[in-house]
């Protein structure tokens, strides 16, 4: 099966100091908050060149899409926070919202289905 691979998109508040940032994406790695069943990778990034340089962004990679699925429903018709894994919250409010110029739930995010045959 084909994995599947978010890409969320992180934009700053205007006074947000990226420092601070980055140890409270490490504290939250180091407590598990970023860890969901079926979630096998993730990767935390900043941009170095293009559009999004200087800004960060976060690599999910599942298992496969139905693994996916039964954390944040099937692509049509999503879950609702509230049903969200308790770490997850976790990580969107205590760590996200902080720093974020919107809310977690509002990031511009794409998930996307590995094609067959490219590993």
């Amino acid at each position: 099966m084909e994995r599947i691979i978010s890409v969320h998109e992180y934009v700053l508040k205007p006074d947000a100091e990226a420092a601070r940032f980055e140890a409270a994406v490490r504290r939250a790695e180091a407590a598990g908050w970023l860890e969901v069943p079926g979630l096998i990778a993730h990767y935390f990034l900043k941009g170095i060149r293009g559009y999004r340089e200087g800004a960060y962004a976060m690599i999910w990679i599942y298992e496969n899409q139905e693994a996916w699925a039964r954390i944040w429903g099937p692509a049509e018709h999503p879950v609702s926070k509230k049903q969200y894994p308790a770490n997850w919250i976790r990580w969107e409010e205590e760590v996200l919202a902080p720093f974020l110029s919107a809310l977690p739930e509002k990031i511009r995010f794409t998930s996307y289905r590995q094609l067959p045959g490219f590993e």
